[in-house]
């Protein structure tokens, strides 16, 4: 006798999936962004970046409010989630992540200079900063882009609505002109995992030519001393 069906009762169809109106605006907004834009100025950080690995040279990121978060959490992926295996990831800061060097900045010098004022003790000519702002006319973001240019520093910005300020003081904008600041701060995050992952396989890239060159090094070193006996 045949096994028994279990629970072989009819599959119902499914049912027709209904997106609400609010996820659908945000989705479509998100979508819009994503398809619109040229994403070589992406590329072009991420060759920066792979510089400033290579080099030991210092990535430092501000932003405020969603962004100051974003700033800390991607400060996090370069440092440690690009290279767990070795734990040789890239000298970053981020300058929104020590609240006592925050608060007494802004405290005896001003909010507008809790990012340019560290700049100004931790940079060094050639480092790169990665400003993240929504509306790109926050005055510290301001301040901070001006003082990478004076410190001879490369500077990134990402930047939402019509790009403020920073879409002429950075040396490379990279600007979603979106209207919703939501959507402006989800995508700072999604362009940090992109170059998180393009940083971790180039590593990974790296490491496996140099195995394979170091492996036929090993082979054809032992060859030759085969031959010599």
């Amino acid at each position: 006798m045949g096994a028994l069906a279990i629970n072989a009762r009819p599959r119902s169809s499914p049912k027709c999936k209904v997106v609400p109106a609010f996820v659908r605006h945000y989705r479509d907004t998100l979508e819009v962004a994503l398809q619109n834009h040229d994403w070589s100025d992406v590329a072009d950080l991420a060759n920066a970046m792979r510089r400033c690995w290579q080099d030991r040279r210092q990535v430092f990121l501000c932003g405020n409010g969603g962004s100051a978060a974003n700033a800390i959490h991607l400060a996090n992926d370069f440092l440690y989630g690009v290279a767990k295996a070795d734990g040789r990831g890239l000298r970053v800061t981020a300058l929104t992540s020590n609240s006592a060097v925050m608060t007494c900045l802004g405290n005896d010098i001003g909010y507008a200079d809790i990012f340019s004022q560290q700049l100004s003790v931790l940079a060094e000519p050639g480092d790169l900063l990665l400003a993240l702002s929504g509306s790109g006319n926050s005055p510290n973001i301001v301040k901070a882009l001006e003082r990478a240019r004076e410190l001879q520093m490369r500077s990134y910005a990402i930047l939402g609505f019509s790009g403020g300020k920073c879409l002429t003081l950075a040396d490379h904008p990279i600007h979603f002109p979106v209207n919703d600041m939501q959507v402006a701060e989800d995508l700072q995050v999604m362009i940090g995992h992109m170059l998180m992952q393009e940083l971790s396989n180039h590593r990974a890239n790296r490491a496996s030519r140099s195995s394979g060159a170091t492996g036929a090094s090993v082979s054809a070193h032992a060859s030759t001393s085969r031959r010599s006996r």
